[in-house]
């Protein structure tokens, strides 16, 4: 059986994280949206779908806003997790994952854990461009697929945590939740992209609310 997170971790080495752009003036100048596109999310899509699930990641960004000195691993993971599942504890996975109806397979070594908290901390690398850190992370946790339960919400609080804790916030996500595969180094670079885009779409609705 094929292996796709060891095809990720192959493919996130030969991603150009280094060649995405830098918008003006950010990270060192605030982004700061009309709205927040996390909670406008949450309190549309997710909402529709599950009220109590949407009030449990509420609860969750919450947690995140207080945590934005800390660095993301899989111990900060945990403690948002737990509250996006409402559950007392949540371990990392203990055997093979799955996702996308199958089509994917991630498998389970002992120093699985340990190679994604390794991954996890290059989102505080000052020498990548703060748009592939955050969608780096968030294919990260897409493909290590931590969690038995709930990977793709915390793959979204993940890269709006790496964004926020330099300041920028997002008015729009619903974009950045397509499924991507493993092997797609054009699509992981893409995604990347589409976080710029995002932001720089955020920066400009802003100022034309001024």
């Amino acid at each position: 059986m094929i292996d796709h997170l060891r095809i990720w971790c192959q493919i996130r080495e030969q991603v150009p994280w280094h060649d995405i752009r830098h918008g003006p003036g950010w990270p060192h100048t605030p982004v700061q949206p009309r709205r927040d596109g996390l909670i406008h999310r949450i309190t549309t899509v997710d909402h529709a779908r599950d009220p109590a699930r949407a009030q449990r990641l509420l609860a969750a960004y919450d947690q995140f806003r207080a945590d934005t000195a800390r660095p993301l691993d899989f111990g900060l993971l945990a403690q948002w997790q737990k509250t996006v599942l409402g559950v007392d504890h949540v371990p990392f996975r203990s055997g093979p994952a799955f996702a996308k109806a199958g089509r994917e397979h991630y498998g389970l070594d002992p120093d699985t854990p340990a190679l994604f908290d390794l991954c996890l901390a290059g989102a505080e690398d000052p020498t990548l461009p703060i748009a592939s850190r955050a969608a780096r992370a968030y294919l990260d946790i897409c493909f290590f697929h931590p969690f038995p339960d709930g990977n793709a919400r915390s793959a979204l609080l993940a890269l709006t945590f790496v964004l926020a804790k330099h300041n920028i916030v997002l008015d729009q996500v619903g974009p950045l939740t397509l499924q991507r595969p493993a092997n797609d180094p054009n699509g992981a670079h893409g995604l990347a992209t589409l976080v710029v885009t995002l932001i720089e779409n955020t920066q400009r609705r802003a100022a034309s609310a001024l």
